[in-house]
């Protein structure tokens, strides 16, 4: 948990002398209790701090043994103050010195440092229901911005919409308000044929930051909403791309929506953009992973074909990361099913160059995947592909395959390809590719 420094007096042991000062400093206060209805409730101390977790909390409230807010500290002999629970543990494995100090202890006993519990449980009170108050304000504004989006339009509409965005992104609490008070379908209502991309963008950035029921699916997959989404998805910005994608994605995961119906092309050629947009990872991994669920669909292997996606893909397969890069191999793996496809994989002179590269490179699943693919390949134009394949070093991959520990499937097609290579390539020639020495010839 982060630390700062207060400007507080201090003695030897780290804790606080002067409870006045601190309260006037407004150190210690609130006393611990929360009113609800006229009665005072007390706060739970454990409950606060794992709360507050990621606050910054006063050094003199750290145990020196966990680096956690103390809540039972005592103080040894030494004058130090620690964890009740920790420095018992610590005396429990036969330590008889002070943990910060290592002087041996004259007195074994320790003593409860209520002085600094109190500031302890009063600091955090005080940040506990300043937080709680500020969760109640934004969750009362999320409730007046969907009143408010009942009843404007245009640029009013605009504005609402990217302040119930900005709160609800900001705060956990605030996704619950909005799902229980209708705001999944006040906002899928506002997507249709004639929505502005100014109110259909920030409408879209809220809904894929919530947990979309069955109604709201059923009704963000009529077509007029899908059409809106894809057009956003091509022309909009790159944030607006990636939370395009993203939802399409949510709803192609529930039972409401299969990939057919959203298969068109326009919706290949945009993630085909976002794919090719190098300095959004996010989006490209959130487009790989769409197009990847999309090609089960044999129209959209189609329409990945016929736009010239394959070479494009292939071209920039080496900027990957290892989790894309897996994405990507099994989009090719799946249009290599289409006789077009690996045509148009054959054609592409980076194919067998790249994928040579990646076997027993990123992983066993990416070697697999890419020797799917050179497999397809070199089945269509085997003398034409055996010599590229060849002399782009395929061989003696192909044998570090063989040998290695993967599974016996991968070795197997290993073995089949290396047989397919060889028997269209000549005996001297190939064996000298191989880099094997005389030995293993």
């Amino acid at each position: 948990m982060p630390m700062y420094q207060p400007e507080l007096g201090v003695g030897g042991g780290g804790q606080v002398l002067d409870v006045e000062t601190a309260v006037k400093d407004g150190i210690l206060g609130g006393g611990g209790f929360i009113c609800e209805g006229g009665t005072a409730e007390k706060l739970d101390l454990k409950e606060m701090v794992e709360e507050l977790e990621n606050i910054e909390v006063p050094s003199v409230f750290i145990c020196p043994i966990s680096l956690e807010p103390m809540r039972d500290p005592v103080t040894l002999c030494t004058g130090q103050t620690y964890e009740r629970s920790n420095i018992m543990k610590w005396f429990s494995l036969g330590h008889i010195t002070c943990p910060t100090t290592m002087q041996e202890l004259w007195d074994d006993s320790i003593t409860p440092n209520n002085t600094l519990h109190q500031l302890i449980n009063s600091w955090f009170s005080q940040k506990y229901l300043a937080m709680k108050k500020r969760s109640e304000d934004v969750q009362g504004r999320a409730l007046e911005l969907l009143d408010t989006l009942k009843k404007v339009k245009g640029q009013a509409r605009v504005r609402a919409l990217k302040e119930l965005r900005h709160v609800v992104a900001l705060n956990s609490s605030t996704k619950n308000t909005v799902e229980d008070n209708g705001g999944l379908a006040l906002i899928s209502s506002l997507l249709g044929p004639f929505t502005s991309h100014a109110v259909g963008s920030e409408a879209i950035g809220i809904l894929v930051n919530l947990d979309l029921d069955a109604e709201s699916r059923r009704n963000l997959v009529q077509p007029a909403k899908i059409s809106l989404i894809v057009d956003m998805l091509n022309e909009g910005s790159t944030d607006t791309k990636i939370n395009c994608t993203r939802l399409i994605q949510t709803l192609l995961d529930g039972d409401d929506c299969g990939a057919d119906t959203v298969s068109g092309l326009s919706l290949v050629v945009g993630l085909l953009r976002l794919i090719k947009e190098k300095q959004h990872p996010n989006g490209v991994l959130a487009g790989l992973r769409l197009l990847k669920a999309l090609c089960s669909q044999e129209q959209v292997k189609n329409s990945v074909v016929s736009i010239g996606a394959i070479p494009q893909l292939v071209e920039i397969l080496p900027n990957f990361s290892p989790e894309s890069l897996e994405l990507a191999l099994h989009v090719l793996d799946s249009v290599s099913s289409l006789s077009d496809g690996r045509v148009a994989l054959k054609d592409c002179p980076k194919t067998i160059p790249n994928l040579v590269k990646l076997l027993m490179r990123v992983s066993e699943s990416c070697t697999q995947l890419a020797l799917s693919i050179l497999w397809a390949v070199c089945k269509l134009a085997p003398e034409e592909c055996a010599s590229q394949a060849v002399e782009a070093g395929l061989a003696a991959k192909l044998l570090l395959v063989i040998q290695s520990g993967c599974n016996p499937v991968l070795k197997q097609r290993s073995a089949e390809l290396l047989k397919l290579c060889s028997l269209n390539y000549t005996a001297t020639l190939f064996i000298s590719k191989c880099k094997l020495t005389r030995t293993i010839q």
